[in-house]
């Protein structure tokens, strides 16, 4: 791995801060103690530090996947200096630079191929040539004003929300230095590292259902630790969808957080991949997967004709099912406008709900193949 130079402004803040929390936070807790206020807000600005880099510099202004109320914006604006991960520009510089080249180690600036520790914080101690400054990918945002404020305001703006903030708080409770050490110190050391997870165990540890492409992986128990981000194979496949957990099961608060606002008018335009894309994302992987285990452990040809004829009509189905879907909801819409008579709409919704099934009844004959497949010795019933 190259030696490149040693950005010591950051080596000096990623080295002494852990170090000073590790020391300070713990004696002071020792000597005076902290009471369920100061906990609290410890809680409440690690939530706003985490929601302004996962809701805001990265769905919103990295991804553009939806649209946000100038307030909403400048919110995720203060409490992303508060998380003190740069500015909203070159974050969101670095992250495109990421899913454009993903892994590459010359051109990702935290690509995982370089092992663990350069992909969690290694990539910011050195001033490594993968990671130089090119804004030439975001001349969208130097159009917003706000993020123009935020960049202009930058050092300003970082030392108000880390130490006036928490300062602030706990002057109002009687306890400045309570405030400062768990809602300023503690909070920016656990909410950097939470974030830089992302960039190292999302893309080391998990299962990937929808593609091979990238090492980026799904790992529903990093999901809990960063606001939902840890959907990641899913977010690398179609990173334009404003979630990152799809299912209602998925533990995505970040997802939550901009579809709520969105019924108060203050998010808008939330970009949703179609379902059916997703599908056929997931499936043409699992052939790939039960394709490439016929050749390579010799599996009789009868095998690869199943796979292929059962692959085929699936996504036939997928696709006949996604018709009826989209005419099924154009038929809705204009039952509300009252100019579809009612046995147009039976019909529609019949013969939606029978592609439905068959779909269904295709899925379970396709995995019962797949577990079939994956027996030491498969046999084709």
């Amino acid at each position: 791995m190259e030696k490149a130079p040693i950005n010591w402004t950051n080596m000096l803040l990623f080295s002494l801060t852990p170090a000073l929390a590790l020391i300070l936070v713990p004696a002071y807790g020792y000597f005076y103690g902290y009471d369920l206020y100061e906990w609290m807000v410890f809680v409440l600005l690690m939530g706003f530090c985490g929601m302004s880099i996962t809701a805001g510099y990265h769905r919103l202004w990295s991804h553009k996947a939806y649209k946000a109320h100038p307030l909403i914006r400048i919110i995720f604006a203060l409490g992303g200096a508060c998380a003190l991960q740069n500015d909203i520009l070159s974050w969101a510089s670095g992250h495109r630079r990421h899913h454009q080249f993903v892994d590459n180690n010359d051109r990702d600036p935290y690509s995982a191929s370089r092992g663990f520790w350069f992909s969690h914080i290694g990539w910011i101690l050195r001033n490594y040539k993968s990671g130089e400054e090119d804004y030439s990918n975001v001349k969208d945002l130097m159009k917003d004003p706000i993020v123009v404020w935020q960049r202009k305001h930058y050092l300003s703006l970082l030392l108000i929300m880390n130490i006036g903030l928490p300062a602030f708080l706990g002057f109002v409770h009687g306890d400045i230095i309570a405030g400062i050490l768990l809602g300023g110190l503690l909070r920016l050391v656990l909410s950097q590292h939470v974030t830089y997870l992302i960039n190292s165990i999302a893309h080391m540890w998990g299962h990937q259902p929808y593609s091979e492409n990238s090492s980026a992986k799904d790992n529903a128990i990093l999901a809990f630790f960063t606001y939902g981000e840890g959907y990641h194979n899913y977010h690398h496949t179609f990173q334009w969808d404003y979630r990152n957990g799809i299912h209602w099961w998925h533990f995505d608060p970040t997802k939550w957080m901009i579809s709520l606002l969105s019924f108060a008018g203050l998010t808008r335009d939330l970009k949703r991949c179609n379902p059916a894309q997703i599908e056929k994302a997931r499936l043409e992987l699992q052939y790939l997967k039960a394709t490439e285990k016929c050749e390579r452990f010799d599996i009789p040809e009868s095998w690869r004709l199943r796979l292929e004829t059962e692959y085929e009509q699936l996504l036939q189905t997928l696709q006949l099912w996604t018709e009826h879907r989209q005419a099924w909801y154009e038929a809705k819409g204009k039952q509300l406008q009252e100019s579809l008579n009612s046995l147009d709409q039976l019909q529609l919704k019949h013969g939606y709900k029978e592609v439905q099934y068959r779909l269904k009844t295709q899925k379970q004959r396709w995995q019962h193949l797949l577990r079939d497949l994956a027996q030491p010795h498969p046999q084709l019933n």
